[in-house]
């Protein structure tokens, strides 16, 4: 990977790329499960000239059967994305408070709807501080962007093949929740505890850091194949709600598999259907 097909930039990089005439968008996608709303953290502070774009209304569809964070409509997200600034073909970059499960599916999207160049920034808002960088909380105004969303880009998983990947055979599906919920033994979110038969728990701890930032590529390909995700065998991955999970793609494309996809629904969705079945322990 190189130029903008990198998935990743740090801090130092981005702000010389903001000495540029036409600098990248950027995207605050700050978020949390619970608590305050990211909007809130966007209000007290920010990297000049970002844009506020809430993961749960923006970013994805509104939740249901499908899952509690679903494939956002096309025509909504690229209205969206235009009036974010987005344009067609230029660089955005997005971040959040620097754990990085809301950026990377903001990375995710994009990427699904078409747009190759964006990236993460590495370590997210506290990364951006730590530095020593500008902040602040004038909101701008974009000129509204030109881009056209194309879905379809980035493979996803529907629960059918969700099913025959973590089937007995060649590949496999990575639950990467924390190992309580996979062996459900707690379940805080949904209303059934366990996991999909057959998938592989490797929770979102063992190949990123609590501050957001991943591990060098080939220990991240060492961790996976550990896991049964090898050079010749399919993979994909999902957490509660698709949220974590496409962290986990990210870190699957830094490790050298691009083609890893994204079971969207998640564990939200496929508890959703009681007929589908649920298995539990180890």
């Amino acid at each position: 990977m190189s130029g903008y097909e990198e998935p990743l930039v740090e801090a130092d990089r981005l702000a010389a790329e903001f000495e540029r005439a036409d600098p990248p968008t950027l995207l605050d996608v700050r978020w949390r499960l619970t608590g305050l709303p990211g909007r809130d953290d966007y209000t007290a502070g920010h990297l000049p000239g970002a844009v506020f774009v809430d993961l749960d209304t923006a970013l994805c569809g509104p939740p249901g059967a499908a899952g509690r964070h679903p494939l956002p409509d096309p025509a909504a997200l690229q209205a969206v994305l235009r009036a974010a600034g987005v344009r067609a073909g230029h660089p955005v970059v997005v971040y959040d408070g620097g754990d990085s499960p809301a950026a990377a599916r903001a990375w995710w999207t994009l990427r699904w709807a078409g747009h190759r160049p964006v990236r993460l920034l590495h370590g997210g808002f506290p990364a951006w501080v730590a530095a020593g960088l500008p902040v602040t909380t004038e909101v701008p105004t974009p000129v509204p962007g030109d881009v056209t969303v194309r879905p379809g880009e980035l493979p996803v998983l529907d629960p059918g093949a969700a099913a025959a990947l973590a089937a007995a055979g060649p590949g496999v599906l990575l639950d990467v929740r924390a190992s309580a919920r996979y062996r459900g033994e707690a379940e805080p979110v949904d209303p059934v505890a366990g996991h999909v038969p057959g998938a592989v728990n490797v929770p979102a701890g063992e190949y990123v850091g609590p501050d957001g930032r991943f591990p060098a590529p080939a220990a991240l390909r060492a961790r996976f194949a550990a896991a049964g995700a090898d050079d010749d065998a399919p993979v994909g991955a999902y957490c509660g709600s698709g949220v974590t999970a496409a962290q986990a793609v990210l870190a699957l494309h830094l490790a050298g598999r691009p083609d890893a996809a994204l079971y969207v629904g998640s564990w939200s969705n496929w508890v959703a259907d009681p007929s589908r079945p649920v298995s539990t322990g180890g």
